[in-house]
């Protein structure tokens, strides 16, 4: 039997569908549209001849199996993916994409288990991490560009001794790296020397960009190595802005601190600094799509599952 492209091809409009009561038809209808909307290519040899297998309990063939022509393999849309080998349903999966892409301050393991009806907190925070791991950007992905603000902050753990930010133990450093109106890059670093500080611009910005920070010193020197140089705020003399319009700034930065904070401490109370970058990876995700739709933003990020796997034993 030939194979025919499903019609529920695209979650752009979204908000339409009640994902709460999708059918697990439905669900893989619509991850099949997304991740093959030209018709399924095979997983292990990349051939398109594909044929889909009625299921039969006294074969064991599953419900959505496909077979290739050209090497006789089996596969569905789950093979190759973070879904790959999971026993969550597929409109399980559907409804954590949708949920995660669309609550600005994430939402918990707890809450995702309640919703889903997962029988283990465990399954709930392992799938949360694998939908954060399709959502981190490809590491080859195009540099940012423009004006690109520089910030860090402080994540985590308790001040003792009455030390705030820099300076303050227990606490670990998130830089941020953001397009003005763009795309937002976030991770933890070890230290903020201007080594770090640095090679994390270089690695990640465009040399024909502006650079934009504060006046710390492991900045200083940045802007000879960028076409458009390196500006400035000066935030310990109470400096947020300057220049023509007040467009020397980090607020951009700022801003995006204030919601991973609010994410960090309102939803999920403590985030391991073990698995930080994970959560850095979700809401620079939702950060860099914040200007489409819920709908939009969890094609993009079902797209990301793509050539992505990650076990509960090792997680990355």
């Amino acid at each position: 039997m030939k194979y025919k492209p499903p019609k529920f091809s695209t979650l752009s409009e979204m908000a339409t569908i009640d994902v709460a009561r999708l059918t697990e038809d439905e669900a893989r209808n619509i991850l099949e549209g997304i991740r093959w909307p030209e018709g399924p290519t095979c997983p292990h040899c990349n051939g398109t001849n594909v044929t889909r297998l009625n299921s039969d309990p006294k074969k064991s063939t599953r419900d959505g199996v496909i077979q290739c022509k050209e090497c006789r393999g089996q596969f569905s849309v789950t093979v190759g993916t973070i879904m790959h080998r999971s026993h969550i349903t597929l409109r399980q999966w559907v409804q954590a994409f949708h949920s995660m892409c669309s609550h600005k301050k994430g939402v918990s393991a707890l809450q995702l288990q309640r919703n889903l009806g997962l029988h283990s907190y465990k399954s709930a925070w392992h799938l949360a991490h694998r939908i954060r791991y399709a959502m981190k950007e490809d590491p080859l992905a195009s540099a940012l560009k423009g004006t690109v603000e520089v910030d860090e902050t402080y994540i985590g753990g308790k001040s003792h001794g009455g030390k705030r930010g820099r300076g303050a133990p227990n606490k670990t450093v998130v830089l941020a790296l953001v397009e003005r109106n763009g795309r937002l890059r976030s991770k933890p670093v070890q230290t903020i020397s201007a080594k770090e500080l640095k090679g994390a611009i270089r690695e990640n910005v465009d040399q024909t960009s502006q650079i934009m920070t504060d006046e710390m010193l492991s900045y200083r020197g940045i802007g000879k190595e960028f076409y458009g140089g390196h500006k400035t705020v000066d935030h310990s003399i109470g400096q947020y802005a300057r220049g023509k319009d007040y467009n020397i700034n980090v607020n951009s930065a700022e801003s995006y601190f204030a919601l991973l904070k609010r994410g960090i401490h309102g939803t999920f109370h403590h985030v391991s600094k073990k698995h930080l970058a994970r959560y850095c990876d979700e809401f620079s995700f939702r950060w860099s799509q914040r200007k489409t739709t819920d709908g939009e933003r969890t094609v993009a990020a079902i797209q990301g599952s793509e050539g992505k796997r990650l076990t509960y034993q090792q997680p990355q």
